[in-house]
């Protein structure tokens, strides 16, 4: 469902496989349902902060919550674009791009997770390739960051697929423990010539003023 008061409703950027959307409460029920069954194996943490250490249900409830929180903290000059994966009609992910004073530095961020049974899947790959796409050639981007703790080989792995370079460290703690960041940054000229998926935008014009952009 859309709406005329929220055009970001209406946003869909597509891959041959997948369709990223924003979430309907239903899609966010699903999102939920595939977080409590588990992101990733119970002896690493890839996040800075270990929001999948909690139990299943106050872990489906927290990404309800985390939606909910950027849904009602969007202003044009700081957004974070949550979206849902989905694969033939199944939820299998999340995929996220961020913006702080966009209309002037013309930089982004992106977030992502895929639900454990979907791993392995290139699902990742695709999902990041389509916010790129909507990033540098929808939103005209100029440079894109991302960053992976050292023993996340498969989102370092994507991350180098797409074009990134490393762009230095970041020392962090995680359950108690030092953690090494490496940050990636990815410019204009590096996606155009890693750019192999396919990637078709629907219904951005309308959105543009919520990116701080005019139409």
């Amino acid at each position: 469902m859309t709406s005329p008061y929220w055009p970001l409703s209406g946003l869909r950027v597509r891959t041959p496989d997948l369709e990223l959307r924003w979430p309907s409460l239903a899609d966010l029920d699903a999102l939920a349902g595939l977080a409590a069954e588990g992101v990733h194996d119970a002896g690493v943490q890839p996040f800075t902060v270990p929001w999948t250490d909690a139990p299943p249900g106050s872990r489906a409830r927290s990404v309800l919550q985390y939606h909910w929180s950027q849904w009602g903290s969007w202003q044009p000059t700081d957004w974070t674009l949550d979206l849902v994966a989905v694969r033939a009609g199944t939820i299998v992910g999340s995929q996220g791009l961020s913006g702080a004073d966009f209309a002037v530095r013309r930089e982004v961020s992106t977030g992502s997770w895929v639900g454990r049974r979907f791993q392995g899947q290139g699902i990742g790959t695709q999902m990041r390739a389509a916010v790129l796409h909507l990033a540098f050639e929808g939103l005209g981007a100029q440079t894109a960051t991302s960053g992976a703790y050292q023993d996340n080989q498969a989102s370092l792995a994507v991350s180098h697929k797409l074009g990134y370079a490393d762009d230095g460290i970041e020392r962090h703690t995680v359950r108690g423990q030092l953690a090494v960041l490496r940050r990636l940054r990815l410019d204009r000229p590096a996606w155009q010539a890693h750019r192999r998926v396919p990637v078709q935008i629907e219904g951005l014009d309308p959105c543009l003023p919520d990116f701080g952009l005019t139409p």
